[in-house]
């Protein structure tokens, strides 16, 4: 990139930026988003060094004159290097370079495999307090980020995003292979293993692999019997969220699957193409 170059517009106002990160956090003006959370009280900020101050309210160091120059010492040197594009610090495994040290000491844990937060609920480790705090949400069921068209409730804001894409048809990301267009750039990294045959994930236990982590994650729990969604209104307990929803509207009566045919509606997906066979076979 050339000198003053900022070739990334804001579709709102049209003000320019030399990096597609720096775009990201001014669309958060326009859009309200605020994706960092305190884990202890769910207080949502739209920069990491405002969840930062905030937290130093739960510890009690709100004080601490230290602790608050080191925040604003952080802001201003991911602002700086947000703006230069500088690395400084380096993955000495895979070389791999980041903004700040935290980030790069988050990654290194990829190699090592430590995971030092684990949920007291169920034993679980992660590498980061933030997928803990996620995960913890399983048990607590708590949903504190809901969609403003809908009302629908999410346990984590990147869920949310995914989902308010449903409402604006957004689909920022197209395969170049076939020119499918998809929601989150997951889901296009995911569908392109359609077409290269990767599959980077394989079973411990059996060695059976699979294209993406969640697939493998699901497959996993049948050796290991783990079932971490529970029914709020039952009880019952499910190895993945999916079948939890589906579940779900046996309590709710919700049949949001309908024949186009003639109008019958359905828990699910599957049992509506059963149904429209029924039409096929009349017609023959």
């Amino acid at each position: 990139m050339h000198r003053g170059e900022k070739p990334y517009p804001c579709s709102v106002c049209g003000k320019c930026f030399t990096g597609k990160s720096n775009l990201n956090r001014h669309k958060r003006i326009h859009t309200g988003e605020k994706p960092y959370s305190c884990s202890e009280c769910g207080k949502c900020f739209k920069e990491k060094s405002g969840l930062l101050a905030h937290e130093l309210t739960h510890t009690g160091n709100v004080g601490n004159t230290l602790q608050i120059n080191q925040i604003f010492l952080y802001m201003k040197e991911f602002t700086e290097r947000s703006h230069t594009g500088e690395k400084p610090y380096s993955c000495s495994e895979c070389g791999k370079c980041f903004i700040n040290k935290s980030n790069l000491i988050i990654h290194e844990r990829s190699h090592t495999g430590e995971k030092p937060y684990f949920c007291s609920e169920c034993g679980k480790c992660f590498t980061n307090k933030s997928n803990l705090s996620k995960h913890e949400r399983i048990h607590t069921g708590e949903k504190p980020f809901s969609c403003s068209v809908c009302g629908k409730c999410f346990t984590n804001k990147s869920d949310l995003f995914k989902h308010e894409r449903i409402h604006t048809g957004e689909k920022s990301y197209s395969c170049l292979e076939c020119g499918k267009c998809f929601t989150t750039k997951s889901y296009l990294i995911r569908h392109e293993r359609i077409h290269t045959g990767e599959r980077l994930y394989s079973c411990a236990v059996c060695g059976k692999c699979f294209t993406n982590k969640s697939d493998l994650m699901k497959h996993e729990r049948i050796h290991t019997g783990e079932k971490p969604y529970s029914c709020s209104i039952c009880g019952k307990c499910f190895t993945n969220k999916s079948n939890l929803i589906t579940h779900e509207r046996i309590h709710t009566g919700e049949k949001p699957y309908s024949c186009p045919e003639c109008g019958k509606c359905f828990t699910n997906k599957s049992d509506l193409i059963k149904h429209e066979k029924s039409h096929t076979m009349l017609m023959l």
